[in-house]
């Protein structure tokens, strides 16, 4: 069985400390300059890295032991891909967003260099939610891919656990089975994310994208938003580049598209080359989540 000792509470407040005394700094998407046709501002493309624009001051985040007095004792009504808060879409026209999740651990550690590399060559920004587990299995790749502008980092937690207050298990992975486990699972990674890069991530998919009601607001309250998606791209990694190239290229205005850079095996690497020229062809254009939500 595996066991793991949860953040300590001096630890998370060191690690957001320090995020918020480095400006909160990361891609922004209102940098000057205007933007490149693939949604990257100029000013990032020019300079080689992002532009460190300070955010909002982030209200109170909870403790560990806060989020357990606070939500110890409360059912959850909804599990799912909707829970309450959950971002599905983009609110411009025309825009669609990437995003890519490295899983970890046994939802596999590799890395789709051929995806990654085509997105490089197109400039095609991207969100990827990479797990703890898969940072430590790459660290050189995790430390160029977090340099790049092109690209942002988001949580995609400490074990790659669906987010359950009452262990609830979605495709055969169990969930968490408290508030307290769930706090783990979103801070674990979170701290971890936040000392790499110098500022914290911003947003958070838990393992499998499932997540209850309760667990979502504890989401909140460490400081990120939990994001799901509108359209499945390649259904784990287990598509064939002709389903990944249907799916993705049929996304609508607004779609938050959810693929995997953790399996270069599958078909995800060549569906997506294929679907990227549909899509720019047809009028849309790729941004960062954050090049949308603030």
């Amino acid at each position: 069985m595996d066991h793991r000792m949860p953040p300590s509470r001096r630890a998370v407040l060191a690690a957001m400390a320090a995020g918020a005394l480095a400006g909160c700094a990361g891609p922004s998407g209102t940098a000057r300059g205007g933007r490149s046709g693939t949604g990257v501002p100029r000013s990032e493309a020019a300079s080689g890295g992002p532009s460190l624009t300070p955010r909002p001051a982030v209200a109170h985040t909870l403790t560990r032991s806060e989020v357990v007095a606070r939500y110890g004792r409360r059912k959850p009504h909804t599990w799912g891909f909707d829970a309450p808060g959950t971002v599905r879409a983009l609110p411009t026209r025309g825009a669609i967003a990437l995003t890519f999740d490295a899983c970890g651990g046994p939802g596999g550690s590799g890395y789709d260099q051929k995806l990654i590399d085509f997105l490089r060559r197109r400039e095609v920004p991207a969100t990827l939610f990479i797990n703890s587990r898969w940072i430590d299995a790459n660290p050189a790749v995790f430390r160029r891919l977090a340099r790049e502008p092109l690209f942002e980092i988001a949580n995609h937690g400490t074990r790659h656990r669906p987010l359950s207050v009452t262990g609830r298990s979605a495709y055969g992975i169990a969930g968490t089975r408290s508030s307290g486990e769930v706090y783990d699972e979103v801070a674990g990674n979170h701290v971890k994310l936040t000392r790499l890069l110098g500022f914290p991530p911003r947003f958070f998919r838990s393992g499998t994208a499932y997540c209850d009601d309760v667990a979502a607001r504890i989401v909140t309250n460490v400081g990120e938003r939990f994001v799901g998606f509108s359209v499945n791209g390649d259904a784990g990694a287990t598509y064939t580049p002709a389903e990944v190239h249907h799916a993705v290229g049929s996304a609508a205005d607004g779609s938050i598209v959810i693929c995997h850079m953790n399996r270069p095996k599958g078909g995800t690497a060549e569906g997506i080359a294929a679907a990227v020229p549909r899509l720019l062809a047809a009028g849309h254009h790729f941004v960062r989540l954050s090049d949308q939500l603030h």
